[in-house]
């Protein structure tokens, strides 16, 4: 009940935002359920991989999906982010904690200010840039465990020059393949170490996910939006404080 809860919670949250879903997963494995820091962070990056890859098939069917994005996003983002699982797999587990805090922190910044464009093609695609830029982020989502949109989406409309809706869409399909290629090296690490994952959780986690990205798509068409999601922001920066009092210090 408490999996799915959280799965719930955190579909709501790509549903009603686009972003920022994800990055509850690693907390509601770590608090709600009691799973080891490791094996949280891990495991976030299957539930998300799964949650984003079911809710491309609907853009994909809409072709909502610039796939050239994804190629020169995405496949530099599985390296960058396989590495950054590597890494994850070498340090103490508070230092990946204290890196997903802090970035909970940014991500509460961003959602705060909420200063994305709209305009479609603005800005012209820069190929070196958004290799560089999948690089750095797919490190980031493979070492913490999450799914980055909040840095996904302004890179695509900022250096791939994509539209709003067309990059939040795009962005879906980049998050899920850096996410099971981060999920691949912890899981091959973990295997050879004798951890075992709760396949149980993730699947409920997947599917519970999903159905909340549809009840935040419909909630977010009758709730102010802007003031949800400063309310969202508020939420995730106490959440950082949380994390860094009770599993870092």
């Amino acid at each position: 009940m408490l999996a799915l809860l959280g799965a719930l919670i955190i579909g709501l949250s790509l549903g009603l935002f686009g972003s920022g879903g994800s990055i509850l997963t690693v907390p509601v494995l770590l608090y709600l359920l009691k799973m080891p820091a490791e094996l949280a962070i891990a495991s976030s990056l299957l539930i998300v991989a799964g949650i984003s890859l079911l809710g491309s098939a609907q853009n994909a069917w809409q072709k909502r999906i610039s796939w050239r994005h994804v190629l020169w996003f995405g496949i530099p983002g599985m390296v960058g982010t396989y590495g950054g699982a590597w890494l994850g797999t070498l340090v103490d587990s508070r230092w990946q904690l204290l890196c997903f805090a802090l970035l909970m922190l940014v991500a509460a910044v961003m959602m705060w200010r909420n200063r994305q464009t709209n305009t479609a093609n603005q800005y012209p695609f820069n190929h070196t840039k958004v290799i560089a830029d999948g690089l750095v982020v797919g490190a980031i989502t493979g070492f913490v465990g999450v799914g980055g949109g909040f840095l996904i989406v302004p890179a695509l409309v900022l250096m791939g020059g994509l539209p709003m809706n067309i990059a939040i869409a795009t962005s879906l399909s980049i998050i899920a393949l850096k996410s099971f290629a981060g999920f691949a090296k912890y899981f091959i690490s973990f295997s050879a170490a004798g951890l075992s994952f709760d396949w149980q959780v993730i699947a409920i986690m997947i599917v519970a996910g999903l159905l909340g990205t549809f009840a935040g798509n419909w909630l977010g068409q009758k709730l102010p939006k802007q003031q949800l999601q400063r309310g969202f922001a508020v939420f995730l920066a106490i959440m950082s404080i949380v994390v860094i009092t009770q599993s870092v210090i």
